[in-house]
């Protein structure tokens, strides 16, 4: 690939690299049956799968690990999945090896080896917000899709109705994750590690025991994480500090992105985690 192609193409390829560690770093196969089935729902709860015609074929861009791929798979009738790591591919080829109906395919979503209006669903999950022009990363998935096709979307919330001291907070967490992110990977994995230990551990511990006490622990930074395990925590901690391109968006943008990019039908997740919306292709 020459130089001129990798500049026009609409990857960040650093970042590609850097999940690509972090999947071979964090497979997602420690995590217990039931903690991933709640993570599954926390993204698929609202994705109509009653709905989808019988073998349905349909593709997850930027399926990582296949974590959630593990889930859709025996559901559906075939299951591209696409990255543009190598390393994520194999991590993903290891876990879903045991899934006839999965194809993967080393690619970016600027190149989705799809045929267009061919695919009966489409989903992708903390991904397209990497990705530099986001909008244009979501009008190429659209494409994808035959007409009245579902697609899944989660994209970071830019703290739409946080509070101002909120904010602040994060602004901080930021300027730490854009000195952390180009980090070697060994020194990235360490450091969030340890964010993990020290900051989401104690406030998800505390969230967890202020709830069993009656409180309302909404408004607590981090309090998703209440029934997580620290595994999750550690890989999360990683994708959020180790992530040298981040995006994030209103619900409003999200709408307006979906829209402008033939969606139909939007319905957006209520909780965290912000924001999960689902639209059909008009």
């Amino acid at each position: 690939m020459s130089k001129a192609h990798r500049q026009t193409r609409n990857i960040d390829l650093k970042t590609v690299v850097g999940f690509g560690e972090e999947w071979a770093a964090f497979d997602q196969r420690a995590l217990d049956a039931a903690e991933w089935a709640e993570l599954f729902d926390n993204y698929f709860s609202i994705f109509p799968f009653d709905r989808l015609p019988k073998a349905a074929e349909g593709f997850d861009l930027g399926c990582g690990s296949g974590r959630w791929a593990s889930g859709v798979a025996p559901r559906v009738g075939l299951l591209h999945c696409i990255d543009p790591s190598q390393k994520a591919l194999d991590v993903a080829r290891e876990r879903l090896a045991g899934s006839s109906n999965v194809r993967l395919h080393l690619a970016d979503g600027d190149e989705i080896p799809l045929a267009d209006c061919s695919q009966d669903f489409g989903y992708s999950l903390g991904v397209l917000h990497h990705i530099p022009d986001s909008k244009a990363a979501m009008r190429r998935c659209v494409a994808k899709l035959k007409p009245g096709a579902p697609f899944l979307v989660y994209l970071y919330y830019a703290l739409d109705h946080r509070s101002g001291w909120y904010r602040a907070l994060w602004r901080v967490s930021d300027t730490v994750r854009r000195v952390v992110s180009r980090l070697p990977f060994a020194l990235r994995k360490g450091i969030t590690s340890s964010i993990a230990a020290i900051v989401y551990w104690p406030l998800a511990r505390f969230s967890a025991a202020a709830e069993k006490a009656g409180a309302n622990v909404a408004r607590v930074p981090l309090s998703f994480y209440r029934g997580t395990s620290f595994y999750t925590m550690r890989t999360d901690a990683l994708d959020r500090f180790g992530t040298r391109l981040e995006q994030r968006f209103t619900r409003e943008q999200i709408q307006h992105m979906m829209e402008e990019s033939g969606l139909r039908d939007i319905r957006f997740r209520e909780g965290e985690p912000y924001w999960v919306a689902c639209g059909s292709r008009g």
